[in-house]
C-alpha cells in the first residue's frame, strides 16, 4: 500500500511496478464475450420444424418439376434466414458498447510525477489525479478530495451526484453489500466528476470493476424464446405429423385399391407439399415488419421482429425512474415564502454553478443549475449578478455544515442550505419558525429536496433573515401520467425499479398513479436497486409465468433489458449500452410510446392468428377432399399440378394482406393474452376442422356430380377453380372472428381486395389460354358456369357468417 501521511507525499508506482502489476492483472478494459461464429448463426435460422419442413417441399416440389413453386418456397427460406441472421448478429455488441464508457487516458501519478497514459494501463495501486470533466478509469479509494462530486447515474440510476469524502481511518473498509450510492469513499469505472478534485488509489481494474460486473451480467443474461416463436414451433411439429400421415395415408389407400405405386407416390408427396403452407413463414415476417413500421411512425425503433408480438403479450413493465418516467433534470417544482423572487434572486447569488446560453446548458452542482434555470425564468441572470454585484468572499457548501454562503459588493452576504442548519441563523421571531419545519417535513415527504434560503447584513452569518423554501426534484414527465392509467386499464402492472431513495421514488410514483391507495408500495417500488437487483427481479417475475418489459437508460439497467422478454432503452437520454442491449427503441423517450408499442403487439398477433387459421383452412379442406375421393374409389379430383397452383395463389398473398388488417377496436380494453394461450386454440381448430369439412363436402358434391353428368376432365376443371374461388372469397370473412364480413368495409383493406380481383382474373384466364389449358387440364368456362363457381365459392363463406352469428346470440342470451 502506497504511504498517505502528510509527512511522506504520495509518489505512486514504478514503471517497473507497474510493467509486472499489468502483466499480473491484465488490460484495465471491458472485455467482449466471444461470440458464434457469422456461419453458425445463419445455420441456426434453418432449426425451426416448419423451416426443416419447407426445405423438404422445397426439394420435392423440383423433384416433380414444379420449378416455380420450389423457387418460390427458397426465396422466402433464404428471406427469412437473412433477416433472422442480421437481428442476431446486431445483437451482439452490447458488451462491445461498455468499452465505450470508458475513459481513453487517464491521469496518474507515476514516481512522483503526473503522468497521462491510456486508460488500459492503470493497473492496481495506481494513483488516479481526478478532477471536474474526468471519466473515472478504474474503481479506486479517495485518499484526498475537495468539494468532490461524482455522477454515479449510469451506475446506479440515482439522478443527483454524489458527494465523495475520504473514508475514516478506521481501516473496516466498507461493508460488505453496501449500495454503491451510498459508497462516499471511493470512485468508480465510467462514473463522470462533476466538481471539485480528488487523489484516489486504483483497487480494481477491468472485469473486476463494478462496470466489468455489470458486462458479466449482461453477457449472462437469457432472453429465450418468445411466445410467438414457441407457438409456431409447435405449431411445425403438428404440421410435421400430419405430412407424415397424409403421404402414408394416401399410399396406403390407393395401395389397396390396385392404383399405380409411381403415380400414387407422386401425388402423396404433392398432397403433403399442400398441406405445408408455404407462405406462412412470410407472413409472419411481413405482420411484424408492418408492425415496426407502423411504430417507427411512433418514434419506437424495433431492434428485432419477434419482439413486436411479444409486446402484445407483456403483463408487467418494469420501468427505470430517472430520465423514462422523470424528466431526468433536477429542476425548482415548489417555492414557499412571502416574496418568491426575491427567494430566487438571494439563491442565485449563493450558487457556483454556471448556466449556458440554453435552458439545459450550464456546468456544475445540478441543483443549482435547477435554481439557476428557475431564476432565469423570472428574468434572473446569474450573469448579470456577477456584473453589478460582485462576490466579495465565500464559504463553499460542507457536509458538516450543510450550508453555503457568498458575501457581495453590496455588502450581504446570502445564504442556502439545509433548513436545521440555516434556523440557528436567523433573527429570532424574524419568520414563522413551525410553518416552516410542517413545509420542509411536507415537501421532503413528497420526495422533493427541500434548501432554505436566508440573507443578512455583513459578511458573516448570523443575524440573518429568512426568506424562504426550495423543492427541488426531478419531475415527472407529463404523458407518463395517461401512460400509467392507459397500461392499467389494459391488466399490464407497471413497476418501478431505480437506483433512488425510497422515499423520494414512492413520492414519484405515488404522484404518477403507479401506486393507489390501498396497494402495496413493496410490490410496486423497488428503491436501491443495483443492477444484480434489477436482472434479479426481472427473472422473479419471468418464473411466476408473467411477459415482462424491462425499461431504462442508464448502463445498470442493460442486463435487465437483455434478460426481460422485451428490453426498452431510451433513445436520446440512453446510453449506446442500454440501445444495444434492448429489443425497442424510443427515439422521444416517452413512455407513452411504450402503451402504443403494447398495442400493436397484441393486433399483430390476432392479424397471425386469422391469417393461419384461413391458411390451414384451405389446406385441410384439400386434403379432405382428396382423402374423401380416394376412399370413395374415385379419381384424383385435383391433380398435383392443380394442388401446387392452389396453395401457390391461395396461401401467401391473401395471408399477407389478412396480416395487414387494421387493429381490432378495443384491443387496450382486455387483459394481456396469458403465455399459456396458443395461437391456434379450441376455436381456430373447430372452425378449421367445421369449414374445411364444408367445403370438401361441397366440392366432393360437386366433382362426383359432374364426374357422372360431364366427365373427368370437366369435373376436375369445375373443382380446380371452384376451391380457389371458394378459399379466395373466404378470406374476406376471415377479417375478424366476431363482426360479419359486411360490416367491416372492404375499402380498409385494399390490399386484400385487389389481391382477391386480381387471383380470380388469373384463375379465370387459365381456362382460355392454350398452354395453361394443356398444362392444367382445362376447358373454357361459359357465364353460367363462372356464376355456379361464385356461387358455390361463397357458401363455406357464409358458414363462417353463420357461426359468429350464433356466437353473438349466445353472448346476448346470457347477458
Amino acid at each position: 500500500m502506497q504511504e498517505t501521511s502528510a509527512s511522506k507525499p504520495l509518489q505512486g508506482l514504478t514503471g517497473r511496478q507497474a510493467a509486472e502489476s499489468l502483466k499480473t492483472h491484465g488490460p484495465n478494459q471491458i472485455e467482449q464475450e466471444k461470440g458464434r461464429s457469422a456461419w453458425l448463426l445463419f445455420a441456426e435460422q434453418f432449426r425451426s420444424p416448419l423451416v426443416i419442413i419447407l426445405i423438404f417441399a422445397c426439394v420435392l416440389s423440383a423433384f416433380l418439376g414444379e420449378r416455380l413453386e420450389a423457387a418460390a418456397i427458397g426465396a422466402i427460406l433464404l428471406l427469412n434466414a437473412l433477416i433472422g441472421f442480421f437481428q442476431e448478429a446486431r445483437a451482439e455488441t452490447a458488451i462491445a458498447a461498455l468499452q465505450e464508457m470508458t475513459s481513453p487516458r487517464a491521469r496518474v501519478l507515476r514516481e512522483g510525477h503526473q503522468a497521462l497514459i491510456m486508460a488500459h494501463d492503470v493497473v492496481p495501486e495506481d494513483i488516479l489525479l481526478l478532477e471536474a470533466g474526468d471519466i473515472v478509469a478504474a474503481d479506486a479509494e479517495i485518499l484526498e478530495c475537495s468539494h468532490f462530486q461524482v455522477n454515479e447515474a449510469v451506475l446506479t440510476g440515482e439522478s443527483v451526484p454524489v458527494r465523495k469524502e475520504t473514508p475514516a481511518p478506521s481501516g473496516e473498509g466498507v461493508p460488505q453489500g453496501t449500495p454503491l450510492g451510498e459508497r462516499s469513499g471511493s470512485v468508480f469505472m465510467g462514473t463522470a466528476v462533476v466538481t471539485g478534485t480528488a487523489t484516489a488509489r486504483v483497487d480494481a481494474t477491468g472485469m473486476k470493476t463494478e462496470l466489468g460486473k455489470i458486462a458479466h451480467l449482461i453477457a449472462s443474461a437469457q432472453r429465450g424464446s418468445t411466445p410467438l416463436q414457441v407457438q409456431l414451433i409447435q405449431v411445425g411439429h403438428s404440421l410435421l405429423l400430419l405430412c407424415l400421415v397424409v403421404v402414408f395415408l394416401v399410399a396406403g389407400i390407393g395401395l389397396i385399391q390396385g392404383r399405380p405405386w409411381a403415380e400414387l407416390l407422386v401425388f402423396s408427396i404433392s398432397l403433403a407439399v399442400a398441406a405445408v403452407p408455404e407462405g406462412l413463414p412470410a407472413i409472419v415476417t411481413v405482420a411484424l415488419a408492418l408492425g415496426v413500421q407502423r411504430m417507427a411512425e411512433r418514434n419506437a425503433l424495433i431492434r428485432k421482429l419477434p419482439s413486436v408480438e411479444t409486446l402484445g403479450s407483456v403483463s408487467v413493465i418494469c420501468t427505470d425512474k430517472t430520465g423514462t418516467l422523470t424528466t431526468g433534470d433536477m429542476r425548482v417544482r415548489e417555492i414557499w415564502g412571502d416574496d418568491h423572487e426575491r427567494v430566487l434572486q438571494s439563491a442565485a447569488s449563493c450558487c457556483d454553478a454556471e448556466l449556458g446560453s440554453g435552458e439545459d446548458g450550464g456546468a456544475g452542482d445540478p441543483t443549482e443549475l435547477a435554481i439557476l434555470v428557475a431564476a432565469r425564468e423570472r428574468g434572473i441572470e446569474k450573469a448579470d449578478i456577477e456584473k453589478e454585484n460582485p462576490r466579495r468572499t465565500s464559504i463553499p457548501f460542507d457536509p458538516e455544515r450543510r450550508l453555503m454562503s457568498v458575501s457581495r459588493r453590496d455588502g450581504k452576504i446570502y445564504v442556502k442550505g439545509a433548513f436545521e442548519s440555516l434556523r440557528p441563523l436567523c433573527e429570532p421571531g424574524g419568520f414563522n419558525s413551525q410553518a416552516a419545519q410542517r413545509t420542509v417535513d411536507e415537501m421532503s415527504s413528497r420526495g422533493l429536496r427541500v434548501l432554505a434560503v436566508a440573507e443578512g447584513e455583513g459578511a458573516e452569518e448570523k443575524n440573518l433573515r429568512f426568506l424562504g423554501l426550495l423543492g427541488i426534484a426531478d419531475p415527472p414527465r407529463s404523458e407518463v401520467f395517461q401512460a400509467i392509467k392507459e397500461a392499467r386499464q389494459a391488466g399490464i402492472l407497471p413497476i418501478m425499479i431505480t437506483g433512488d431513495h425510497p422515499q423520494t421514488a414512492v413520492a414519484i410514483a405515488r404522484e404518477l398513479g403507479l401506486v393507489l391507495e390501498g396497494e402495496s408500495v413493496k410490490e410496486r417500488v423497488h428503491a436501491r436497486a443495483t443492477p444484480e437487483d434489477k436482472l434479479q427481479l426481472v427473472r422473479e417475475w419471468k418464473k411466476r409465468g408473467a411477459v415482462v418489459a424491462m425499461t431504462g437508460d442508464g448502463v445498470n439497467d442493460a442486463p435487465a433489458l437483455r434478460e426481460a422478454h422485451v428490453g426498452v432503452a431510451m433513445g436520446q437520454a440512453g446510453t449506446e449500452v442500454t440501445r444495444q442491449a434492448a429489443d425497442l427503441i424510443l427515439g422521444d423517450d416517452n413512455f407513452a410510446t411504450i402503451v402504443a408499442a403494447i398495442r400493436e403487439g397484441r393486433g399483430i398477433f390476432q392479424n397471425i392468428r386469422k391469417a393461419i387459421t384461413y391458411l390451414l383452412t384451405g389446406n385441410f379442406a384439400e386434403i379432405v377432399l382428396v382423402l374423401g375421393a380416394i376412399v370413395l374409389g374415385l379419381p384424383t379430383p385435383l391433380l398435383a399440378t392443380h394442388l401446387l397452383w392452389i396453395n401457390l395463389v391461395t396461401d401467401a398473398l391473401p395471408g399477407l394482406t389478412l396480416v395487414a388488417d387494421p387493429l381490432p377496436q378495443g384491443i387496450m380494453k382486455i387483459p394481456p393474452r396469458p403465455t399459456s394461450e396458443k395461437i391456434m386454440g379450441r376455436s381456430e381448430w373447430v372452425q378449421i376442422i367445421w369449414v374445411g369439412l364444408l367445403e370438401a363436402a361441397l366440392m366432393l358434391s360437386l366433382y362426383h356430380h359432374y364426374l357422372a353428368e360431364k366427365g373427368q376432365e370437366y369435373a376436375r376443371s369445375f373443382v380446380f377453380t371452384a376451391v380457389v374461388f371458394s378459399q379466395m372469397l373466404r378470406a374476406f370473412g376471415a377479417r375478424s372472428s366476431r363482426r360479419f364480413f359486411w360490416e367491416i368495409s372492404p375499402l380498409t383493406n385494399l390490399w386484400l381486395l385487389a389481391v382477391v380481383l386480381l387471383t380470380g382474373i388469373l384463375q379465370l384466364s387459365l381456362h382460355f389460354i392454350p398452354f395453361a389449358q394443356t398444362v392444367f387440364g382445362l376447358h373454357p368456362l361459359s357465364l353460367g358456369e363462372i356464376g355456379k363457381i361464385l356461387l358455390f365459392g361463397l357458401i363455406p363463406s357464409f358458414s363462417l357468417e353463420l357461426k359468429k352469428g350464433v356466437v353473438k346470440w349466445k353472448e346476448r342470451k346470457r347477458a
